[in-house]
C-alpha cells in the first residue's frame, strides 16, 4: 500500500513496524518479553493496580469526565430500567413457566478515561506536514488522519434522533487488546524519595532515584511511576479536595528535554503513572513558539507510539517491592477489546 505520509516527525517511530502499524512500541512486547516478565514471578502474589472505577469521584479533576452510572437494562416488554431482581411473578407475566431463578442485568454509562485507564495512540495527535507539501494537517501516529481514520462527531447516519457518534477506525485500543499487553513491568518509586509535594521530576533526579534503588530499565519494559497521587485519591473516598487534587505529588517534567530524550532512548513499550496525566498539568508556560500543551503526550502518543497509563493504583505493589528489594514483576494489562475506543478503563494485575 502507498504510505499515508511522505515525511515523519523527527525522532518518531512512524513506519518502523510497517506502513499500517497501529501498535507502536507495543510491538516490543514480544514472546521473549513476556517470558522475561514471567521469570520475575517468585512469590505468586498478585496486586490489583486499578482504582475502583467510580474514583476519583465528582468532576473536580476533569469537568468533562463524569463518574460511571450503573442502571438495569430494559425488561422483556421494553420498559427501561426494570430488569433487576426479576423473579417468578414477572416471568409468568411474560409467559414463562414457573422458574425458581432470580435475574439481574445491568448497563453502564462511563467516561472511558474517568479513572484507571489507558490512553491510546488515537488520544493525541498534532498538526504536522505529513504530506511534505508545506501544509500542515491534523494527523495521529503513523500518519493516520483526523476526519478520515478518526471520525466524528457527526450526525448518526441511522437517523436516531440526533445522536452523535465518533469512532477511531484506526489506532483504537482493540489492537492493543488483541495483541495482548503482558510483559515485564518496572516500578520507579518517586514517592519514597520525594514525598508528596507537587514538583516536577527531571532526568537527573530520575536517574539518581533509579541508581539509589538499583532500578534497570531495558527495551520493551513497561515502566510505572509511583507518586502517591492515586493513594490520596482513594483516601478521599469519592470526595476529592477540588484544589489539592490539581497540585499534589510528583510528575515527570516534560519541559526537561533530557527527560524526553530518556523516554525515547529507553525504548520502553508503555509509560504509566498513578497520577492524572504522567506529566504535570502546569498551565501556560513562557514559550511563545508553537508547541504542544503536553509534551510527553505529544512524544509518546504522536511520535513514538507509546501508550500512556494514568491513575493506576500502585500503593500495595510499591510497598511490597520495597520490602523485598525488588522493582520488577509480571504485568498483565490489556484494555477492553472495544473497537474504536480512544481510551478505556483497565484492571491491571502485577504478579511478583
Amino acid at each position: 500500500m502507498t504510505k499515508r505520509w511522505t515525511q515523519r516527525p523527527p525522532g518518531s517511530t512512524w513506519g518502523d513496524w510497517g506502513d499500517d502499524d497501529e501498535l507502536g512500541r507495543i510491538n516490543l512486547l514480544t514472546p521473549e518479553k513476556v517470558l522475561q516478565g514471567v521469570r520475575e514471578v517468585e512469590a505468586g502474589i498478585s496486586f490489583c493496580l486499578s482504582l475502583p472505577l467510580d474514583y476519583p469521584g465528582g468532576t473536580a479533576l476533569n469537568q468533562r469526565r463524569h463518574p460511571p452510572v450503573l442502571a438495569p437494562t430494559e425488561d422483556m416488554e421494553g420498559n427501561p430500567d426494570t430488569f433487576y431482581n426479576v423473579h417468578q411473578s414477572q416471568m409468568e407475566k411474560w409467559g414463562h413457566p414457573k422458574y425458581v431463578d432470580v435475574w439481574a442485568d445491568d448497563m453502564v454509562t462511563l467516561a472511558l478515561q474517568y479513572s484507571t485507564q489507558w490512553d491510546s495512540l488515537a488520544h493525541a495527535g498534532a498538526e504536522f506536514d505529513a504530506d511534505g507539501d508545506g501544509m500542515e494537517e491534523p494527523v495521529f501516529y503513523n500518519g493516520y488522519r483526523a476526519g478520515v481514520d478518526l471520525v466524528g462527531p457527526k450526525p448518526d447516519a441511522a437517523g436516531d434522533g440526533g445522536k452523535h457518534v465518533c469512532f477511531a477506525r484506526h489506532l483504537g485500543l482493540e489492537h492493543m487488546a488483541f495483541h495482548g499487553v503482558q510483559g515485564r513491568g518496572v516500578l520507579i518509586d518517586l514517592a519514597h524519595h520525594l514525598g508528596h509535594d507537587w514538583r516536577g521530576v527531571d532526568r537527573k533526579m530520575l536517574e539518581e532515584i533509579m541508581a539509589a534503588d538499583d532500578v534497570v530499565v531495558e527495551p520493551g519494559d513497561m515502566v510505572l511511576f509511583h507518586t502517591g497521587f492515586a493513594t490520596k485519591v482513594l483516601e478521599w473516598n469519592r470526595d476529592p479536595d477540588p484544589v489539592q487534587i490539581h497540585a499534589m505529588c510528583t510528575y515527570l517534567d516534560a519541559r526537561d528535554e533530557a527527560m524526553l530524550e530518556w523516554i525515547t532512548e529507553s525504548q520502553i513499550s508503555a509509560l504509566v503513572a498513578d497520577n492524572y496525566a504522567v506529566e504535570g498539568m502546569v498551565g501556560r508556560d513562557r514559550d511563545e513558539s508553537r508547541h504542544s500543551l503536553l509534551p510527553i503526550h505529544h512524544l509518546c502518543l504522536f511520535k513514538l507510539g507509546v501508550p500512556l497509563g494514568e491513575l493506576w493504583y500502585l500503593h500495595e505493589l510499591a510497598t511490597w517491592l520495597r520490602e523485598h528489594n525488588r522493582s520488577r514483576f509480571l504485568l498483565t494489562a490489556p484494555p477492553l477489546r472495544l473497537p474504536g475506543a480512544v481510551g478505556c478503563p483497565v484492571t491491571p494485575i502485577a504478579t511478583v
